[in-house]
């Protein structure tokens, strides 16, 4: 394809929209009024087109498993100065990688004169014969019979072993006794005999060890010509699958604005020393920005959006816009953008600069502040103006008992010494205080209250997402009570039994949540001013006088 084929004029005029003049951060940004413009024209070209066909779990009667997908539009600008858009999507699509309206991928390893299909029949003709061995019916039979056997002999020698033990302590008594009863000579003869008797026992004993071993080496053996060819095409096809990816690797070569090429091997194995992870390289924003580089585009505006069914574990809205993933485009974008001007990493400024934190308690043992939104409970990587250093400042020994996310506000309880630090952690592990939030959803809520109860674990893939993951997820449980509907929106109390992270925003947004965000959720809905979501009250026992405190703080919302 000529890049005029993958050039896509706007239908709709754009002379009164005003371009923006530094490229978008990828990580964190709001999608401009042209890239919306260009994501509205891919996605009436997705509703519209003929030409292939992919169940995003849109319409019924679409058969096929369902998979939703990613796509990014970037505006560029081409040598005639006319302003346009590349699309692209992430991954395959249509179990394709090539479609006309989309950029190709950076490398295409499904192509039919390539390497990598021969190299996968090579690899599947493996598996293949690796599998008709484990199942060959030989092989079990002779592998059950050993196990079996081996166990038998294993009971048996045991059993041999504690009767010989047996037999050596009663030795040893008959021994001790005939000292004191028997002559000189009739205890020599004594000893004489207990001795042949032991002689024959562990004869015996060695016998019967290695008639099991021949009894089981001519089993073993024939069992050792099928684990040894198993092992052998194991061997090799780790082997082949490990130089395959090495070799894709290697050919997974970006482009950045300065005209240089790196691979992934380059920069994962080498430059980060970690091995590559499944799918880097085929996400939209990547493929957008080497076709334009390629093809004298400049690159104006990034957007990507999600088209089609929420998978189950995360939290993606229909044609809602996310940020790049951080874990496996993090790495290229940062080579590929170099040469680009670039928005400022907004993660790298201090939110919490020209804030200040209100004192709503405080005595000789602790103390409880309102966290404005926007604000770090502990430093951060980046950022280390917290609560937790701000404390520190005042009371060096000051520790935080719980945390707040960034952008929640609300109660904060403070410890001033380790001993009022442990006795209320110990009150929150045992979930003897009640917390209560107050949040706007972004939505309207059918029922007036509930319990939700859905286990999260950390994205590995795009921290500090959390996933919906009922094998390896900790459990994690909220209640909720409607207060307001107004605006479709509403108005609720949450009241978390766990503490995990982002808790309540996940459990608010997932589909099998609440399926309605608070309102300002930029990492699982929409943004918006701020995060609605305010821890208003806590209750706890004092730490030294036993007695009840409970402390309330409106929110600004």
């Amino acid at each position: 394809m000529t890049n005029k084929n993958r050039f896509i004029p706007f239908k709709k005029e754009i002379l009164g929209i005003e371009l923006p003049t530094i490229f978008n951060f990828p990580f964190y940004y709001q999608a401009h009024e042209i890239v919306k413009l260009a994501a509205e024209q891919v996605q009436e070209y997705l509703i519209s087109q003929i030409d292939w066909k992919h169940n995003f779990g849109l319409n019924q009667n679409d058969t096929g498993l369902v998979i939703g997908k990613m796509f990014g539009v970037l505006v560029v600008e081409n040598s005639n100065n006319e302003i346009g858009f590349l699309a692209a999507y992430s991954g395959k699509l249509a179990d394709s990688n090539q479609h006309a309206y989309f950029v190709p991928p950076v490398f295409d390893m499904l192509t039919k004169n390539g390497f990598y299909k021969p190299e996968e029949e090579v690899l599947n003709t493996l598996n293949k014969e690796i599998e008709e061995l484990e199942n060959n019916q030989d092989f079990k039979k002779l592998k059950l019979y050993v196990e079996t056997e081996n166990k038998i002999a294993k009971t048996e020698i045991e059993e041999a072993k504690k009767e010989l033990a047996k037999k050596k302590r009663e030795r040893k008594i008959k021994r001790n006794l005939a000292v004191t009863t028997l002559s000189q000579t009739d205890f020599e003869n004594l000893k004489e005999e207990l001795k042949d008797e032991s002689l024959k026992q562990q004869y015996f004993f060695k016998k019967l060890k290695k008639d099991w071993e021949e009894c089981l080496e001519k089993s073993e053996i024939q069992l050792k010509v099928f684990t040894d060819k198993i092992a052998a095409l194991k061997s090799e096809r780790k082997q082949r699958s490990n130089q395959l990816q090495q070799r894709l690797f290697d050919n997974y070569r970006f482009l950045n604005a300065k005209g240089e090429y790196k691979s992934l091997q380059t920069i994962f194995s080498k430059e980060l020393q970690i091995a590559p992870p499944a799918g880097a390289g085929e996400c939209a924003a990547p493929k957008l920005l080497h076709y334009a580089y390629k093809n004298n585009l400049k690159p104006i505006a990034l957007g990507e959006f999600w088209w089609g069914q929420s998978p189950k574990s995360e939290i993606r809205k229909h044609k809602e816009f996310y940020p790049s993933c951080r874990n496996k485009c993090e790495p290229i974008l940062g080579f590929m953008l170099e040469g680009l001007e670039v928005e400022e990493n907004p993660m790298l400024k201090n939110p919490a600069e020209g804030k200040d934190l209100e004192i709503v308690y405080e005595d000789d043992y602790l103390l409880l502040v309102n966290k404005p939104a926007e604000f770090l409970s502990v430093p951060g990587r980046n950022i280390k103006d917290s609560v937790q250093t701000r404390m520190q400042k005042l009371y060096p020994d000051a520790m935080l008992v719980h945390r707040l996310d960034q952008s929640t506000s609300g109660l904060l309880l403070v410890a001033k010494d380790k001993e009022t630090y442990h006795n209320l952690q110990s009150q929150f592990i045992k979930r003897t205080v009640n917390k209560r939030y107050l949040a706007i959803l972004d939505g309207i809520l059918q029922e007036k209250t509930a319990f939700i109860d859905l286990p999260l674990r950390v994205d590995l893939n795009n921290r500090p997402h959390q996933l919906v993951c009922y094998q390896h997820g900790k459990s994690a449980q909220t209640k909720y009570e409607v207060l307001e509907i107004k605006d479709g929106k509403t108005r609720v109390y949450f009241y978390p039994l766990t503490g995990r992270t982002h808790q309540l925003r996940v459990h608010a947004a997932h589909p099998n949540g609440l399926n309605a965000a608070i309102v300002g959720d930029d990492l699982y809905g929409k943004r918006a001013n701020r995060l609605h979501l305010h821890a208003e009250y806590l209750e706890f026992s004092h730490p030294k006088t036993k007695k009840r405190f409970s402390f309330k703080v409106k929110a600004d919302f």
